[in-house]
């Protein structure tokens, strides 16, 4: 009995160092230009009973309070690890535009609108297995990298909220998922 308990205490580290989800493995944190970020929470973006991503959300402490999340120009990372065969750019670029519309003001909308577009513009169509991973840093702006190539940075903290909203907004992509990248709570 105690040769479990010694096995258990010293698998105990592998337990908690990575989340994984529908085969996705998701580290308890990130660093990110030297600044450790920590898995806030994670959960699947689901449309019409098909998992179209794995969504992992980092932040330098967690959070639960979604409108504190927004209102903090603290850096953050957004990882989406697709899992639905193929997500044409089209599809990608409604969504983003659905988003943004359901989540910010009319006025504040068209004062994002170029920023928008070139946001849109770095995403081509995506397949099972790819990776884009979005991060906010202050003063720098939101940075877009796919299948691990940085496609630009979009600036502003406007612009980073307008993103974050997305998920964590009054009309998120689900509830479902904002309350998973919330961490459940």
């Amino acid at each position: 009995m105690r040769w479990l308990s010694m096995l258990l205490i010293g698998l105990l580290p592998a337990l908690v160092a990575a989340k994984t989800l529908e085969g996705v493995d998701l580290p308890e944190q990130v660093t990110v230009e030297g600044r450790n970020l920590v898995l806030n929470g994670a959960g699947i973006r689901e449309k019409f009973f098909f998992d179209i991503y794995v969504a992992a959300l980092y932040l330098p402490a967690r959070m639960s309070d979604a409108a504190r999340i927004l209102q903090a120009d603290q850096p953050w990372r957004m990882t989406m690890s697709f899992l639905y065969s193929e997500v044409d750019k089209k599809k990608l670029d409604d969504g983003w535009e659905e988003g943004f519309e359901e989540n910010v003001p009319s006025a504040g909308l068209s004062a994002l609108r170029e920023r928008l577009e070139q946001f849109k513009a770095m995403f081509p169509t995506l397949h099972k297995g790819d990776e884009a991973v979005l991060t906010y840093l202050p003063g720098k702006g939101v940075s877009v990298t796919i299948r691990g190539e940085q496609k630009g940075v979009v600036p502003g903290a406007d612009f980073a909220r307008a993103l974050l909203s997305v998920w964590l907004g009054k009309e998120p992509v689900t509830g479902k998922l904002k309350k998973a990248l919330l961490g459940g709570r």
